[in-house]
């Protein structure tokens, strides 16, 4: 039986004292893909920025259990450190700071949290190029400055590094697809498949159906007006596809 990596409950939050979340029940297993799907406006990126702990939001009601504890008075560092990585819609460019001495200073904390050893310089070296080859990363990419003079897909597959590095038990997409070739595209998936495990789970959170013919989710989750009004198998974002987020606004 799989074990609860994630537990949601009765999730209310606010954003400048507007509600956004409006009572959201979820559970994420070991080894789960969740897509969640939903029209904009409906939540869905406020989801990842509350479980993750953006500065901005407040709860005003229910927990979040990670593994059994309620992670929603820890700063976004202490649950980055637990295990919790997003993937943002927008990554983010870190002028002057080179790609190797951010994630050798991200890898060497998390290291220090779990009570081991920092890696050698040597060390650091043989893991970077071994991940660099699983998620098809490009060399001259890691020594340039975060995200710096990227392009949209760059720092996509960047992320999508920066998650084989880190190597986090939950990963949450948020439209990583956005803006994104086919080409582009096929590699961010690519990567996440390859980073599929028995004790890693994933939420992809998507506008499109099209990210989920490359990743094939476990259950699909419809958020609309915040709340989960719907949950099925990987079938769903195809009847959705198929009739679009109208059938979804004409029935809730």
């Amino acid at each position: 039986m799989s074990n609860k990596m994630l537990e949601i409950k009765n999730l209310h939050a606010e954003i400048n004292g507007k509600e956004i979340l409006k009572g959201i029940d979820l559970t994420v297993n070991e080894g789960e893909v969740h897509a969640i799907m939903g029209p904009n406006g409906s939540g869905k990126s406020t989801l990842a920025a509350v479980i993750t702990g953006k500065p901005g939001y407040e709860v005003t009601k229910g927990e979040i259990l990670f593994y059994g504890k309620n992670i929603l008075e820890l700063p976004a560092e202490e649950r980055a450190l637990m295990g919790i990585f997003l993937s943002f819609q927008y990554p983010v460019e870190i002028p002057g700071v080179t790609m190797m001495n951010f994630l050798k200073a991200a890898v060497n904390a998390k290291r220090k949290y779990e009570g081991k050893e920092e890696m050698s310089a040597a060390e650091f070296l043989r893991f970077i190029r071994e991940k660099q080859k699983l998620v098809e990363m490009d060399t001259n990419l890691t020594n340039r400055a975060v995200n710096e003079g990227f392009s949209g897909g760059e720092k996509k597959k960047n992320e999508i590094f920066q998650m084989a590095v880190l190597k986090p038990k939950l990963s949450i997409l948020d439209e990583t697809d956005s803006g994104l070739d086919i080409d582009a595209l096929r590699v961010v998936a690519n990567g996440v498949n390859k980073l599929r495990s028995p004790e890693r789970s994933f939420i992809v959170i998507t506008h499109y159906q099209r990210l989920l013919d490359y990743i094939v989710p476990d259950i699909v989750h419809i958020l609309y007006k915040g709340k989960i009004v719907k949950t099925a198998g990987k079938e769903l974002a195809l009847e959705l596809e198929e009739k679009g987020y109208g059938w979804i606004k004409e029935q809730f």
